[in-house]
C-alpha cells in the first residue's frame, strides 16, 4: 500500500440562501491499497471495502501528527494535575 495524500481536518463552507453552512470534515488519508483500489480512510474507516485489508496501523501512524496539534491548541484537555479545577462554591 502507498499513501497518496494526507488531508487535515477542516470545515467545508457552503453558501446557502440565508447564510452559510459549515460541514466538519475529519482528517483523512488517501491510499492506494495492495489490490489497486484508491481509498480515503480516516480514524473511523480503516479497511478496504474491496479486498478487506485492514490498514489501521498505517492510518494511526499517518494521523498521529495531527493528534499532537490538538494537544497544542487545547492544552486544558490534557492537564493532569489541576489544583484549582472545578466549579467555585
Amino acid at each position: 500500500m502507498k499513501v497518496v495524500e494526507r488531508v487535515e481536518a477542516h470545515y467545508d463552507v457552503q453558501a446557502v440562501e440565508f447564510g452559510r453552512v459549515y460541514k466538519w470534515c475529519p482528517e483523512s488519508v488517501l491510499i492506494e491499497c495492495e489490490c489497486g483500489e484508491r481509498l480515503s480512510l480516516s480514524a473511523s474507516v480503516t479497511s478496504c471495502g474491496v479486498c478487506g485489508a485492514d490498514h489501521t496501523v498505517l492510518i494511526q501512524e499517518e494521523l498521529a501528527g495531527l493528534l499532537q496539534k490538538d494537544e497544542v491548541l487545547h492544552p486544558w484537555r490534557y492537564a493532569r494535575d489541576r489544583q484549582d479545577g472545578g466549579i467555585p462554591v
